[in-house]
């Protein structure tokens, strides 16, 4: 990669009047932000459906389109909504509100459909490709089943018997066409933001999760690639073990793959998963790499993840296969956390570049790896991401010794790289962190919108271990304007990005 920068935001935090971000102006005029401000990347979250919890990181279906960025406008445009009916689902809330968007935006997509031609050349192309007839299977069964988990469908859908799902198909023809429709016209708008991506000179790095949901498309299609019973529960499911930041492990609770399964298979469905994130963005950032060396895999039905085991993963195998069909500079890896000796020879022989992240530098030991005079050439620089605080939050819940020693730090490494910086103030204090990250060796430099307006706790994306108030962070419109445009594009031409 080329010396570069750009800006972390997911689409359901750009402004909007109905409630979330979309695919729609907004996400145009965020590119032609990033275009005046001279960046170069724009790092998004996950984009597929989110559910229970609407974490970006556990979805229905790992190649879907979130229905929520369907953009209202848009489809006032195409003829589908009456500009008058939008009055109704205007929402101008501080916070994005899932519950009431699980059925405002339903309603309306509902009806965007009942007005939609089904006979439409391009749409019939897209159904006739069969890409999301499992998706739309699964949502349509779904509720006919009273929304429960397809592991505990009846059997002939659970399973997947072939005469029970065509006659299921049959029966019921327009809700299945529903939610293709839905993945048609969010493919489609996305289309329109990666082409304007590309006509401004922006690469998109997408994310990749690197487990899927138990409830999922993935499970219910594929599960023999899965440690599966044969009712369909899981063997083990995933986590991490105890360690400095809970005594009883992190139990996820995601099925485990069973990479028997995967070799005898030739890795084909890795392949198409990486190839598939590579369709939607130009980069794919890996979430959890160091899970591709080995992972942690707990006896499902514990209570917590203290008695698990470490289980190898054939790495060297599955990106031999992924590399026949992708190209490695399109690969970054994230490798936060508790990593060893063999995450660090897989991510050296992949090539892949890593993350360093400045919140984590400043702790007072000089061979830290997160220190900006440390930080290597090839790898992706943060002052921090999506899981941690903003750096105005962080600094804001220092206590005096501690932010008296993250201060010094900060003071020390602007020494060694030469920066002039002040600090009188916590928003001096991150500005100068900024400046570190742009003055670092990193080709890429990313920071979280958050930070560029130096925004304070309230606007921190997720909170890992908490399950409510994640997700929700809308950006106020006023952080779009010229002052901070102009920060970004005097940084990044001071420091060659």
């Amino acid at each position: 990669m080329e010396r570069q920068s750009g800006v972390l935001l997911h689409i359901s935090s750009l402004p909007n009047r109905y409630g979330i971000g979309t695919f729609g102006q907004e996400s145009l005029d965020f590119i032609d932000f990033l275009s005046r401000s001279k960046q170069k990347v724009w790092e998004i979250l996950p984009l597929g459906q989110t559910g229970f919890g609407d974490s970006p990181y556990s979805s229905c279906c790992s190649y879907s389109y979130n229905p929520y960025f369907i953009s209202p406008d848009e489809l006032v445009k195409k003829g589908l909504i009456k500009r008058s009916e939008l009055a109704n689902y205007i929402d101008d809330t501080k916070f994005v509100d899932y519950g009431k968007l699980y059925y405002t935006r339903y309603e309306l997509l509902r009806r965007a459909f009942e007005r939609f031609d089904t006979k439409n050349t391009e749409f019939r192309k897209f159904v006739r490709s069969r890409k999301y007839r499992d998706y739309a299977l699964y949502m349509t069964i779904k509720a006919k089943q009273g929304n429960k988990a397809f592991y505990d469908w009846s059997d002939e859908f659970k399973y997947r018997d072939k005469k029970a799902l065509n006659a299921f198909a049959r029966a019921h023809g327009k809700e299945i066409m529903f939610w293709q429709f839905l993945q048609f016209e969010a493919k489609t708008e996305w289309d329109v933001v990666r082409d304007y991506a590309k006509k401004k000179n922006i690469l998109i790095m997408g994310d990749m999760p690197l487990y899927v949901a138990y409830d999922s498309v993935d499970v219910w299609v594929n599960p023999q690639l899965f440690k599966l019973d044969d009712r369909l529960f899981p063997k083990k499911v995933a986590g991490v073990p105890p360690d400095y930041f809970s005594k009883t492990g992190q139990l996820w609770g995601n099925p485990v793959y069973d990479y028997n399964a995967h070799k005898a298979n030739k890795y084909s469905w890795w392949v198409r998963r990486f190839n598939d994130a590579l369709k939607t963005c130009d980069i794919v950032r890996i979430d959890h790499f160091r899970g591709f060396d080995r992972y942690y895999e707990i006896d499902y039905g514990k209570e917590n993840a203290m008695e698990g085991e470490w289980i190898e993963v054939p790495s060297a195998e599955l990106f031999k296969a992924v590399h026949r069909r992708i190209k490695r500079d399109k690969i970054v890896a994230e490798d936060l956390g508790i990593i060893d000796d063999g995450v660090r020879e897989l991510l050296a022989k992949q090539g892949y570049p890593g993350m360093r992240i400045l919140s984590f530098a400043f702790n007072g030991e000089e061979d830290n790896l997160y220190l900006p005079e440390n930080i290597e050439t090839n790898s992706v620089c943060y002052t921090g991401t999506h899981d941690n605080d903003t750096l105005m939050g962080f600094l804001n819940a220092m206590d005096e010794w501690d932010y008296g020693n993250f201060v010094a730090g900060v003071k020390a490494s602007a020494k060694k790289l030469k920066l002039r910086i002040v600090t009188r103030t916590k928003s001096a204090v991150a500005k100068a962190v900024i400046r570190l990250g742009f003055a670092c060796k990193a080709n890429t430099f990313i920071i979280p919108m958050q930070d560029v307006a130096l925004l304070n706790g309230d606007f921190r994306m997720n909170t890992p271990g908490r399950e409510i108030a994640n997700w929700t962070v809308k950006m106020p419109q006023y952080t779009f304007g010229k002052k901070y445009e102009g920060y970004l594009r005097e940084l990044t031409k001071k420091f060659k990005r």
